[in-house]
């Protein structure tokens, strides 16, 4: 009965997306059951072009696997939204794209909506979420000072979440928190071809360097995966000895493992999508394609 129905939602969905479907095999992950067609999608989610940090990290660890980005244009920013409205947004869209593009896996590409979402989504969605969330475990065991600095969006950096990893990985360290919403504009922007304004690194550098202890910080966990592509920038203003830390390869390394013993078919162009009008990707048209995207189209 289940692989009737999956062989019926399939072929319903091949009217409506470029995959064709081939042979079934078995996701071989307990607890999901779920029955995939080889070229069944990996589906990144973001609010913007934050995930393709972490894009740029899958296409080493699982170079065939067929990608849908999905970026919520419509709903940026996260970060100054509140903990519902994130929560409800990013479950209901999830929810959508997931029966019309039936994935293999969800990845969450975004360090807010993580730290918010993750719980509800995974109680949607019948197939593996992996969400992003601050990489303090790596950054504590990297600071020879003691002193980490945490840059975020204003509703990750409060989160109860970073409390306790914070509690759990950096216990007899000094975490300190910035929130810097405009290195996502600004990151939004760089990828767009426009310069980067040198305040808004200045400002963020400046919101952990002048808090108490601020002055020994060594290591910096990028905590939102649009700031890794403004890594030249921050390190310059930083400066030479300060660690930058993200997540993104830990979360490639995580995906590749649970898709280890799985079939992997590209049938037809990876793809970006836009919950904004699709006027919106015009100017990021190259850089989707430098990521291998190259088909647009709007959810």
């Amino acid at each position: 009965m289940l692989l009737a129905h999956r062989l019926k939602q399939r072929r319903a969905f091949d009217k409506r997306r470029p995959w064709t479907s081939r042979g079934l095999t078995q996701d071989g992950l307990s607890g999901f059951g779920v029955i995939l067609v080889s070229d069944a999608p990996i589906l990144l989610f973001d609010s913007g072009v934050g995930g393709l940090s972490v894009l740029a990290e899958l296409r080493k660890a699982v170079p065939k696997a067929p990608i849908i980005y999905a970026l919520d244009q419509a709903g940026l920013p996260y970060g100054t939204k509140t903990e519902a409205q994130i929560a409800a947004r990013v479950a209901g869209l999830l929810g959508r794209m997931s029966e019309r593009y039936c994935p293999r896996l969800v990845c969450i590409a975004c360090n807010t909506a993580s730290t918010i979402a993750l719980g509800m989504v995974r109680e949607v969605l019948k197939v593996p979420v992996v969400g992003t969330v601050p990489a303090i475990k790596p950054a504590a065991k990297l600071t020879r000072s003691g002193v980490i600095g945490l840059l975020g969006t204003e509703a990750t950096v409060r989160q109860a979440y970073v409390d306790n990893l914070e509690a759990e990985f950096a216990g007899g360290k000094r975490l300190l928190r910035h929130a810097a919403p405009g290195l996502v504009d600004a990151a939004e922007a760089k990828l767009r071809g426009q310069a980067v304004d040198p305040a808004l690194i200045a400002s963020a550098v400046a919101g952990l360097r002048r808090q108490p202890g601020g002055e020994q910080i060594d290591t910096v966990v990028l905590a939102c995966t649009h700031f890794p592509l403004l890594r030249e920038e921050l390190a310059a203003e930083f400066g030479g000895n300060v660690h930058l830390v993200d997540g993104a390869k830990g979360i490639a390394m995580r995906i590749a493992d649970l898709t280890k013993d799985q079939e992997f078919d590209r049938t037809a162009p990876d793809m970006a999508i836009t919950t904004g009008p699709i006027e919106g990707l015009d100017a990021l048209r190259d850089v989707l394609r430098g990521h291998g995207l190259d088909h647009l189209d709007r959810f």
